[in-house]
C-alpha cells in the first residue's frame, strides 16, 4: 500500500542530467542523510549537486517510522564496552545534537515535528534495563527506568529518554529541497580518476567534481571499503492502523523480534516483523496478527517495509570511503536509526568538507577495526549463499537468492541486495538487474 507519508506530500519534481557538468562535491543518493549534506554544503557555500538514481527520498527514508531519538536500544552499554566512556558520550551527543538541529529547521518547515519521549523496553529482562541504566549514568544521560508502560501485554519496564522527537520526513525534505541542484533518474555507472578530480559517468552525463560523498543506503562502489563484509542488511515491516490506542511517546522492544508502536495523525504505527534479508521472519502477517488479537476494531490504513544496513559494533560509518579512496567520503550503516544518523552524517561530513575539525571523526571513522564477532556471521552467511546450489544468483557476488513471498521480490541474503520479481535490482550492493533468463 505504502507508508503514510507518501499519502501526505507530493515532493518537487526534479530533472534528469542531460549533458556534462562540474562541480566542487557531487552527492550520490537521494535519501535523508544525501540531501541533509547537500542542503548544509549549501549553506557553507560550497557549489555542490546531487543524482538520484530513482526519485529523491524514494527507498529507506519514505519508509521509515521517522524517530528522531538518541536511544538506539539498549546499545550504551555495548558501547561503553567496545569504545570506552568518552566515545559512548560522543555517540550521544552526536545524536542529541542532530536532534537539536532538526528541532531548528523545523521551526520553519512544517514537518509535523512533535516532541515525545522515547522508551526502549523488555518483556523479560528488568536486570538488562537496570545495567543500561547504569551506563547511562556514566556518560551523563537524562534517562530513567519506568515501571508502568500504556502497552496491552505486560512488560518488564523501559529505559526511557525524555525530550526526543518524530516528524514527518517527506514534509521535511519538501521544505529543505526547493534550493538545491538535485538529478533525478541519474545514475551513476562509473567513476574515473581525472588530473582535476574525479569523473562519474551518468546515465545522463559525465560530472567532473572535486570531491564525492556516496550516501546511497549501502556503498555501490565494491572495489573499496570492503562493505559488503562490514555490514549486512535488515528487513521490517510497519502496519499504521485506525481506531486503536493513542499512546504518548515512542515504544520498542529491545528483542530483535519485538514490536514498536508510535502514533501519527490518530494512525498507530505497529512495527516488527523482522528479519535478516533474504531469510525468513514474521513479516506483515506478524504484526497483522498482533493487531487482531491486542485492537480487534482497528482497521489497517497503510503497510510497508523498511531495509537497514547493520554495522559490526553498532555504530554508522561516516567519513573516508577507504584508506585508498582518495576525496571520497560514505555515510552509510544507520543500524535502524536512520533518521538522526543522517543528520549527524550531514553535520561530520559538512565539517571534513570544510576542513574543520570535529570531536566525532575518529568514532564513526569507516576505516575503524572490523575485528568484531557478527563479521564471522556475516562471512558465514555469505559462504552459505555461495555453496547453495539453486539459481537464480545475485550478480553482485554470486549468491544464491530467495524469494520472498511477502514482498515478492528476489532477496540475497548473504549481502542484501533485492529485485522485483522481473528481475529490476530494488536495493544494493548489487549494481545491475538481476537476469532471469
Amino acid at each position: 500500500m505504502g507508508s503514510v507519508w507518501q499519502s501526505t506530500v507530493e515532493l518537487q519534481s526534479f530533472p534528469a542530467l542531460d549533458k556534462d557538468v562540474s562541480t566542487d562535491v557531487l552527492i550520490v543518493g537521494g535519501g535523508m542523510a544525501g540531501m541533509l549534506t547537500a542542503f548544509m554544503l549549501t549553506l557553507e557555500g560550497v557549489d555542490n549537486m546531487l543524482c538520484e538514481a530513482e526519485m529523491i527520498a524514494n527507498g529507506t527514508t519514505k519508509n521509515t517510522t521517522a524517530k528522531l531519538t538518541s536511544q538506539h536500544g539498549l546499545v550504551y552499554s555495548k558501547l561503553i564496552k567496545e569504545f570506552g566512556l568518552e566515545n559512548a558520550r560522543l555517540y550521544l551527543r552526536a545524536n542529541e545534537d542532530a536532534i537539536e538541529s532538526y528541532s531548528a529547521l523545523c521551526s520553519s518547515i512544517d514537518a509535523d515535528f512533535e516532541r515525545k519521549a522515547n522508551y526502549i523496553y523488555t518483556v523479560n529482562d528488568r536486570a538488562k534495563l537496570e545495567k543500561e541504566l547504569s551506563s547511562l549514568k556514566q556518560i551523563g544521560a537524562s534517562a530513567k527506568l519506568v515501571s508502568d508502560l500504556p502497552m496491552p501485554f505486560k512488560t518488564a519496564g523501559a529505559v526511557s529518554f525524555p525530550n526526543q522527537a518524530q516528524f514527518n520526513p517527506l514534509k521535511f525534505l519538501a521544505g529543505i529541497s526547493k534550493d538545491l541542484s538535485i538529478f533525478k533518474h541519474t545514475t551513476v555507472k562509473e567513476l574515473k580518476k581525472s588530473k582535476e578530480g574525479i569523473i562519474a559517468v551518468t546515465s545522463g552525463g559525465k560530472v567532473k567534481a572535486k570531491r564525492i560523498v556516496v550516501a546511497t543506503h549501502f556503498p555501490f562502489i565494491n572495489k573499496h571499503g570492503v562493505y559488503f563484509l562490514k555490514m549486512y542488511q535488515h528487513r521490517s515491516y510497519v502496519i499504521a492502523i485506525e481506531n486503536a490506542p493513542q499512546l504518548d511517546g515512542m515504544f520498542l522492544d529491545d528483542a530483535e523480534n519485538g514490536f514498536s508502536f508510535r502514533n501519527y495523525r490518530g494512525l498507530l504505527f505497529i512495527g516488527g516483523g523482522s528479519h535478516r534479508t533474504g531469510k525468513k521472519g514474521g513479516g506483515y502477517a506478524e504484526l497483522r496478527a498482533f493487531a487482531k488479537k491486542y485492537f480487534p476494531d482497528s482497521r489497517e490504513k497503510f503497510a510497508w517495509a523498511a531495509q537497514d544496513c547493520i554495522t559490526l559494533d553498532s555504530v554508522p560509518y561516516i567519513g573516508s570511503y577507504s584508506q585508498a579512496a582518495e576525496n571520497m567520503f560514505v555515510a552509510a550503516g544507520f543500524n535502524k536509526w536512520g533518521m538522526t544518523g543522517s543528520m549527524v552524517a550531514a553535520q561530520l561530513l559538512t565539517c571534513i568538507l570544510m576542513g574543520r575539525k570535529s570531536p566525532y571523526e575518529k568514532l564513526f571513522d569507516p576505516s575503524r577495526t572490523i575485528l568484531r564477532p557478527t563479521l564471522a556471521a556475516n562471512a558465514a552467511s555469505s559462504v552459505l549463499g555461495l555453496i547453495k546450489p539453486t539459481v537464480p544468483r545475485c550478480p553482485h557476488l554470486g549468491c544464491a537468492l530467495n524469494w520472498n513471498a511477502a514482498e515478492n521480490t528476489w532477496d540475497c541474503p548473504c549481502h542484501g541486495s533485492r529485485f522485483t520479481s522481473e528481475g529490476r535490482l530494488i536495493d544494493n550492493p548489487a549494481t545491475g538487474d538481476l537476469k532471469l533468463k
